[in-house]
């Protein structure tokens, strides 16, 4: 099969304008398809297809998929490049076409930007079959044409990265325990030779001090593990790191203070922040970004039993903090608490951590974007500018100290895992948790709770799981690894 783009032309009923590749394409069948086009009625309007059978030996079936406007670039109300938001789109569509043809084998337009191209071919096609008898034809995207195809093994690469978080998070938590979670990523890495992995065993866990991760572990007959990965890309092994960290509950009821059963499943991927961490530390060593990365995911489930946190326990956190949990549900920030504290042995060069952390912040900003809570503008403005390119957004949130008192304000412990107004201002009072564990002046939290899942909000990704913002953890480092050379 093959994808084609086409412009939307910029009078009304005007002719439709090809990419260089669909004119080219043209003029090898004599113009027949510029002439079909015009023959089925009105031109494609964006992410909108048509089909073609026989126009030619190699290509029995030719979708041809509509764009957008030609120069469309960097919309500033809508804070990302619509011109790559739009190709990521179209080669979606018109690749599930051909899936739907039951062709294996489909050639992508690059469209004049490869990389956006094979995004979407590559993210647009996947989906968790694995547990299914009955599966969807596999169909391979290949760059059709060869002028840009370093840019196009980017994308596929960046895609690749972002659908490994996608697996890992859509598999069920009976398939994905922290020791395989583990494991599969130690697998990932095993072929690159600047790349360690530590898993961490409870012996560790509870030798580092980190009592408040150990108390939501115990909960659960899944002994917990602390991952940790060192890639060690830069130059120089010893420079300062990014240090990533992300949030790795494989499996959350909500302990004593149980969710509610209806949509409890999708609690399987309550490890999105250790998903997109270490999926994006693994596309980094494959695209061997000159720097060093440490990726840090305290991984355990969440569970009701007669050895869980009862609301109102108080726990002691690896420097030495004492944590009132008032809410068993809001155990992420405790994994988080001991992790970052054990970032901070690293002299990193920015400390960014990402968890599927609350409710609220799904309530705030919905799946248009992560949540961005830091206490560095200059690490905002890196993860700002790295998501208008890779059209997975973030949102700056507030760090306040308003809300730091509404945590530090508890009876019995130097802070409480709730705000002290319950529900309100959830996210924020989350983020004000967490910094009281960091010293680091360059740290930023991710909320990718409203980013978790994807229902039809983001066109090239089907239904399920999202894996955001992989790519744009893995842009980010990219421009920090750039800015280290300038």
């Amino acid at each position: 099969g093959l994808v084609l783009g086409v412009y939307s032309s910029e009078k009304d009923g005007g002719a439709a304008q090809f990419t260089n590749a669909g004119d080219a394409f043209d003029r090898l069948v004599s113009g027949k398809l510029r002439e079909l086009l015009s023959l089925c009625g009105p031109p494609l309007k964006k992410g909108k297809t048509r089909v073609f059978h026989g126009l030619h030996q190699d290509f029995p079936s030719v979708v041809v998929v509509g764009l957008g406007k030609k120069n469309a670039g960097v919309n500033d109300q809508e804070n990302w490049n619509e011109g790559k938001e739009n190709i990521r789109a179209a080669v979606a569509v018109g690749c599930r076409q051909i899936q739907d043809l039951e062709i294996p084998c489909v050639e992508v337009d690059p469209c004049g930007d490869a990389q956006s191209a094979a995004e979407g071919a590559v993210l647009g096609l996947h989906e968790y079959n694995e547990l299914k008898q009955k599966k969807k034809p596999i169909v391979t995207p290949q760059l059709h044409g060869s002028a840009e195809s370093e840019a196009w093994q980017k994308g596929v690469t960046y895609a690749e990265g972002q659908n490994l978080a996608r697996y890992l998070m859509e598999a069920p938590a009976n398939y994905i325990t922290p020791i395989k979670f583990a494991e599969h990523i130690e697998q990932k890495l095993r072929s690159f030779s600047n790349v360690k992995v530590h898993i961490r065993p409870e012996s560790w866990i509870t030798t580092e001090q980190m009592g408040a991760f150990l108390s939501v572990a115990k909960g659960s007959a899944e002994p917990p593990i602390f991952l940790e990965i060192h890639y060690l890309g830069a130059a120089n092994t010893n420079d300062s790191p990014l240090v990533l960290v992300g949030k790795g509950v494989t499996f959350d009821s909500g302990g004593i203070s149980l969710k509610p059963s209806s949509g409890m499943d999708a609690m399987r991927a309550d490890m999105g922040g250790a998903a997109t961490v270490c999926s994006a530390i693994v596309t980094a060593a494959a695209l061997s970004l000159p720097l060093n990365i440490i990726g840090l995911a305290p991984l355990c489930e969440n569970m009701p039993s007669g050895k869980a946190n009862k609301p109102g326990d108080v726990v002691r956190a690896k420097n030495g903090k004492t944590i009132q949990v008032d809410n068993t549900d809001a155990e992420g920030r405790l994994l988080l608490a001991d992790a970052l504290c054990y970032a901070h042995n690293f002299n990193a060069r920015a400390i960014v951590n990402a968890a599927t952390l609350t409710g609220a912040m799904d309530v705030a900003l919905g799946s248009a974007a992560t949540g961005v809570f830091t206490n560095s503008s200059w690490l905002w403005t890196h993860l700002y500018e790295a998501s208008i390119l890779t059209g997975d957004r973030v949102w700056r949130m507030p760090l306040f100290e308003h809300y730091t008192k509404q945590v530090t304000d508890c009876p019995l412990a130097d802070v409480s895992n709730i705000g002290k107004y319950s529900r309100a201002g959830g996210a924020c009072t989350a983020a004000a948790f967490l910094k009281e564990f960091v010293t680091a002046s360059h740290w930023a939290h991710l909320d990718i709770a409203g980013v978790m899942s994807n229902k039809d909000e983001v066109p090239y990704l089907r239904k399920g799981m999202a894996g955001r913002p992989t790519r744009t953890l893995v842009e980010f480092a990219a421009r920090l690894s750039q800015d280290s050379h300038n």
